[in-house]
């Protein structure tokens, strides 16, 4: 499992940074910076919000920056700004036995500014209910025709667990090499925790809704589901979402459809099937990123993802039309609780030699997890 610690005698208490202007912050940030030189990478997801952002040495999605930080040879401490499970793939990467051993055995430290900042949907999976649901699959299925398939968006467990049983990791972006490689090997998918990823790009390669049952974790018996459902399904779908993407709505859709002739919808496929469905474009946020980059000026769009990324877009793109698709405010909460306050303070204790909010993943379960990520960084 997971070791989220702080250090016993942080040399910095945090409490006296939340008195601080944001010039402060950004100044003393700056200082340990230049100090730290590349000893340090400052990472920020797309999600971030903009002044924490503009002070990271990398931005990009959780698989992107920790790949990118793990390759750097003078790279010795990250400062994730992100959640949980993205500084815990850090983690791996980073300290993956050929990376040690190029580095004398030193490990990069990782740290998450803000303990608080988790995902709602890694923490829909716990390893115990997936662990108990394989089991029970197994009294009416068998698991060695079943290969599990966890989204990065999940627990370096979860994880773990897939590469235990021959299975691997998924992103947005890849779901549907993952997803054809699996079902080369066995007959059945086992794919957790965002069902809606899981569904939609399945329905995309003409696998059907009736193919496809949830898994309730919380059911009482068989996931909800009755034997022969699971009998005949190709892709098993765990009952977990994003909490952002969720929100979004195919009324809103025709809502803007309505108003805004000629608009185009851009959705990610973390929003449930009937919003992906009447979209005209679903995919990850590199490819959100990448269309609207790629579109010529004058073109109408409303994104359904999260509001730092689509606002982000609108002041990039000022000759384009973007609207966020939902009325609601859709942002990741877990994601802003990473202010300038907690880089700071994280920044300061990490330079005097006191690191706080260190994620380590244990040996066991960095292991396993990297069979699994291994796998996925193997297909082409």
């Amino acid at each position: 499992m997971t070791t989220l610690r702080a250090t016993d005698t942080p040399a910095y208490d945090f409490a006296s940074y939340r008195s601080l202007e944001n010039r402060q912050l950004i100044q003393r940030i700056g200082a340990v910076k230049s100090a730290l030189g590349d000893r340090l990478l400052i990472l920020g997801h797309h999600y971030q919000q903009d002044e924490v952002i503009e002070l990271s040495d990398l931005r990009g999605d959780s698989l992107q920056l920790s790949q990118m930080a793990a390759d750097s040879s003078q790279c010795r401490a990250i400062v994730f700004c992100g959640v949980h499970f993205m500084a815990e793939t850090a983690d791996i990467l980073a300290n993956r036995p050929e990376r040690l051993t190029e580095r004398g055995g030193e490990r990069v430290s990782v740290v998450l500014p803000d303990l608080s900042a988790g995902c709602s949907m890694a923490d829909m999976a716990a390893i115990e209910q997936v662990e108990a649901a394989w089991e029970d699959l197994g009294q009416h299925i068998d698991t060695s025709d079943l290969t599990p398939v966890t989204y990065i968006n999940s627990a370096a467990s979860l994880k773990a667990f897939c590469g235990k049983h021959g299975g691997i990791v998924c992103t947005s972006s890849n779901a549907a090499a993952v997803l054809r490689w699996a079902l080369e090997r066995t007959r059945r998918v086992f794919f957790f925790p965002d069902q809606h990823l899981g569904r939609n790009t399945a329905l995309r390669m003409g696998i059907t809704n009736e193919q496809m049952p949830v898994w309730h974790p919380l059911s009482d018996e068989l996931g909800g589901n009755a034997a022969e459902d699971l009998r005949r399904s190709r892709i098993i779908l765990w009952q977990g979402h994003c909490s952002v993407h969720q929100m979004f709505r195919p009324e809103h859709v025709v809502q803007f459809r309505q108003q805004v002739p000629g608009i185009r919808i851009l959705v990610h496929p973390e929003c449930p099937q009937e919003v992906n469905d009447l979209a005209d474009v679903s995919g990850s946020t590199g490819k959100i990123i990448d269309t609207v980059s790629k579109a010529a000026a004058g073109t109408k769009w409303a994104i359904g993802t999260e509001l730092h990324l689509v606002n982000r877009l609108k002041r990039d793109y000022p000759d384009q039309e973007i609207h966020f698709l939902s009325p609601v405010v859709c942002m990741c909460a877990t994601m802003y609780r990473i202010d300038l306050a907690h880089l700071c303070w994280s920044l300061e204790n990490l330079a005097a030699g006191h690191p706080v909010n260190v994620i380590r993943v244990d040996e066991e379960t960095s292991r396993w997890s990297l069979v699994a990520l291994e796998r996925m960084l193997a297909l082409k």
